[in-house]
């Protein structure tokens, strides 16, 4: 059975202030406190975008529950599987991923065109080299689940993910390791004022690794 995605948000936040006001007295304070701060987490202008752009989804309960619909692209070659080793923040900061490519899906985007979206924002800037790419999925690679734990991203705040994982080859990305920028997402609207004040990733940094030592 198809797990069921998510295609509204329930509550409109006009802006992060309004956001930040409503999850505070739903929310641990010192949990809440964190965000931006700890290593490896995002700050409330990070999840006022997720709920404006629709990729995330808050449910009314204390403490609320987040759910995001994920597309997860192994991209193999071979016996081997790429996967996003690391990345450097706008902040200076380092967070290690160690997993494959992995990206949000938007509102009634369906699953191919998230694919597609993904690797070209997260390789799109080594595909820009001149390298010629080709991109090709893996028929009966299709697999979905449901996770349900506490976000790294924002701690306090629990997560649901849906999770819809494939398998994509694609040819003439570079043999060893390597790593990519990310590029603009908001240019010149009203959400690039906020997204100045959020901690997004300037690059990724790939390699390859045996598929075995990969989670499913």
């Amino acid at each position: 059975m198809s797990i069921s995605r998510n295609t509204k948000n329930t509550y409109h936040f006009p802006t992060p202030q309004s956001l930040s006001d409503w999850l505070k007295p739903r929310l641990p304070s010192d949990s809440f406190a964190s965000w931006g701060t700890k290593p490896g987490t995002k700050n409330i202008h990070n999840l006022w975008l997720e709920l404006s752009q629709g990729e995330t989804f808050l449910a009314d309960s204390t403490p609320p529950i987040r759910t995001v619909n994920v597309v997860t692209v192994k991209i193999i070659n071979k016996n081997r599987t790429l996967i996003e080793s690391h990345q450097e923040l706008s902040d200076g900061r380092v967070r290690n991923r160690c997993r494959p490519l992995a990206e949000k899906m938007k509102p009634n985007e369906s699953l191919k065109d998230a694919i597609f979206r993904a690797i070209n924002e997260e390789l799109g800037s080594i595909m820009k080299d001149g390298n010629e790419v080709s991109i090709n999925i893996v028929d009966g690679s299709y697999e979905e689940k449901v996770e349900e734990r506490n976000s790294l991203s924002y701690p306090g705040l629990p997560a649901r993910y849906l999770l819809y994982s494939v398998d994509v080859e694609v040819d003439g990305l570079p043999d060893g390791e390597f790593w990519t920028e990310e590029d603009e997402e908001y240019p010149d609207s009203d959400e690039k004022r906020i997204a100045d004040k959020a901690v997004s990733v300037k690059k990724h940094f790939w390699k390859w690794v045996s598929s075995d030592s990969v989670q499913s």
